[in-house]
């Protein structure tokens, strides 16, 4: 099979059709052999409904649709899992990603040999409170990844590899960092390629102003995953070690100030009045505590084993 198209949504049943047709015919003008896999996140309304008579005059329609609300990243990662397409091309349910877009794509995986391509909406049609962040969002992203070429992380139209979202795992809300994420696991040929963005025909927006805070938020944990997710003793016993040194040097001090006070008859020295007493004890408390949390860190597995499972109710 050529490609797989997966599109999560959530409550965009007015788009699906003229979606779904709108690939379909991009698909038979290009003889592509395809797929297109719905993951309905939980809709409330009637996407389920409209997405089986789209499945009716399409057999190559195929849709997961979850119990309750889990979030886009669960919804991308449960599609991945079930591509089958040599080239799996990921976009967003609200006709904001153009179809057009998918015979370039996939060229430039196929024939570029690209691992992952990504869109750039360069001309966007987003209020101004919307794209000003996105674009602070993406130069910070471009700093910490080390992938300088991309300028629209969380864009949702992007292509790749089939090997590449085998292995790699998209979890909580990583979905803004899959770049990212095929860097560290060895996918390094990423492009970008300009896409057309269409202001959105139906429905509003089910993203709000904290996408950004929690962005930013997912990044400093991705990128202490990246630096010590399989090392932590290197992070916490490094930062145990210094704090227990400095504990260690206060206790010294106060000794020696101690035992200064005692062979003197004009010097007095309290150690409840002393700072460097509570320094000593604050640090050496501390110190331990962060030892102890990277031994600790390391015997504890990344994953645990309920982090996949996400209640289907339906599939077909």
């Amino acid at each position: 099979m050529d490609i797989s198209v997966v599109i999560p949504l959530y409550n965009e049943a007015e788009s699906l059709p003229e979606l779904a047709s709108w690939i379909e015919r991009v698909m038979n003008e290009n003889n592509f052999s395809y797929e297109i896999l719905f993951i309905n996140d939980g809709s409330r309304d009637n996407s389920m409904e409209v997405i089986r008579g789209l499945q009716a005059s399409n057999p190559y329609i195929h849709c997961v649709s979850f119990s309750r609300n889990y979030g886009k990243s669960p919804a991308l990662d449960t599609g991945f899992a079930r591509a089958k397409g040599d080239v799996v091309i990921t976009m967003d349910a609200d006709l904001q990603d153009s179809p057009d877009e998918i015979p370039e794509l996939y060229r430039m995986i196929t024939e570029d040999g690209y691992d992952l391509v990504s869109g750039w909406k360069k001309k966007r049609y987003d209020p101004l409170s919307k794209t000003m962040p996105t674009k602070l969002f993406n130069a910070t992203a471009r700093k910490v990844s080390g992938i300088h070429n991309l300028h629209d992380f969380n864009c949702g139209l992007k292509a790749y590899r089939r090997d590449v979202v085998k292995h790699i795992e998209v979890y909580g809300d990583m979905h803004r960092y899959i770049p990212y994420l095929a860097k560290n696991a060895g996918y390094g040929k990423i492009g970008e390629k300009v896409v057309h963005h269409q202001a959105r025909k139906y429905g509003v927006s089910k993203f709000g102003l904290d996408r950004f805070v929690n962005g930013y938020l997912d990044l400093a944990s991705l990128w202490f995953q990246t630096k010590f997710g399989i090392k932590p003793m290197h992070f916490f016993g490094l930062l145990g070690s210094l704090m227990f040194l400095i504990g260690f040097i206060a206790v010294v001090t106060v000794l020696i100030l101690k035992i200064v006070a005692m062979n003197s008859d004009t010097f007095v020295f309290y150690l409840t009045k002393s700072v460097y007493f509570y320094l000593s004890l604050t640090f050496m408390v501390l110190g331990v505590q962060f030892f102890c949390t990277g031994f600790v860190g390391e015997l504890i597995t990344r994953n645990s084993s309920e982090r996949r499972n996400y209640l289907i109710a339906e599939e077909f």
